[in-house]
């Protein structure tokens, strides 16, 4: 199962014309969710931020674990969450979306890491009187500036072509979410449909349901109930969310070939969950007879 953010690496390369020059624009825009973000040889911790209640400043640790010094410029992006989770970054809020960058001061905006090193990045919350309740969001993104060379360094050796490299941009963004006043959030799951097909891995499939003034985020458990009782987790997504203004989120997570479980028989069990400091909070939930 994909997870909220996407890893999309990819390779430089070199185009030849000699009849004609070819111009390349290349924006490689990353985004990956896990409990340390990564992305080449940045680590962010941690993968998101929340400001609610009475915290007014949050940091950001960054750490260079290359070989190579490497600089990122920090901006703010706005993003569109899609029902099958994919993203879209807007610059105009849709209806019932609010954007918190404008109540955000961040420093520095640019920094450079040799290898190995670390920085830290100071998040300040501001005109707090400005804010109305509900849930704002925007994404601070951490994009990669690429070593660039003096133009015609490297000269092809045949003037008669023309050489265009393209150099890939990588990068990272973090939810940055601000929340004011109580929740009404609702979270439920529903559409949970099995599939086994022949040759490939078992898949479940789902619908998680949003209602209410905030967003939903949790982790999704999927347990195996046996004929007998004996629960087995089979499958697992940490870290998935369903943003405003979206009202749902179609999922789907594969499940591992467990000697001794048999998907012809017994129950799947999915529960949506907010880790705690204590323990998970449920919720929402569903089950499936596989009979």
């Amino acid at each position: 199962m994909r997870k909220e953010f996407t890893h999309i690496p990819h390779p430089s390369a070199r185009l030849f014309s000699s009849v004609s020059i070819i111009s390349f624009l290349v924006l490689f825009f990353v985004i990956i969710s896990s409990f340390t973000m990564a992305q080449g040889n940045l680590l962010i911790t941690p993968r998101r931020l929340v400001f609610e209640g009475q915290k007014k400043s949050q940091e950001l640790n960054l750490a260079n674990t290359g070989k190579d010094t490497a600089k990122y410029v920090i901006s703010f992006v706005q993003i569109r969450m899609k029902e099958d989770g994919g993203f879209q970054t807007i610059t105009e809020p849709d209806s019932g979306q609010n954007f918190a960058d404008k109540f955000l001061r961040f420093f520095p905006r640019m920094v450079t890491l040799g290898p190995n090193e670390a920085q830290v990045i100071k998040i300040q919350l501001t005109k707090t009187n400005q804010l109305q309740p509900g849930e704002y969001r925007s994404h601070i993104y951490f994009r990669a500036v690429p070593d660039e060379k003096p133009l015609g360094e490297e000269a092809p050796k045949d003037s008669t072509t023309i050489a265009i490299k393209l150099t890939p941009i990588f990068g990272i963004t973090i939810p940055v979410i601000i929340r004011v006043g109580p929740s009404n959030t609702q979270a439920s799951i529903s559409d949970l449909s099995f599939a086994l097909p022949v040759d490939t891995v078992p898949r479940i499939s789902f619908t998680i349901n949003r209602s209410g003034n905030m967003s939903v985020y949790g982790d999704i458990t999927a347990d195996y109930i046996a004929p007998d009782g004996k629960s087995t987790t089979v499958g697992s997504i940490k870290g998935i969310a369903v943003y405003t203004p979206n009202l749902l989120r179609r999922v789907w997570v594969d499940l591992t070939k467990t000697v001794g479980i048999d998907y012809h028989t017994g129950k799947l069990h999915v529960t949506l969950s907010t880790p705690t400091e204590d323990k998970a909070v449920k919720l929402a939930d569903a089950v499936l007879s596989l009979e």
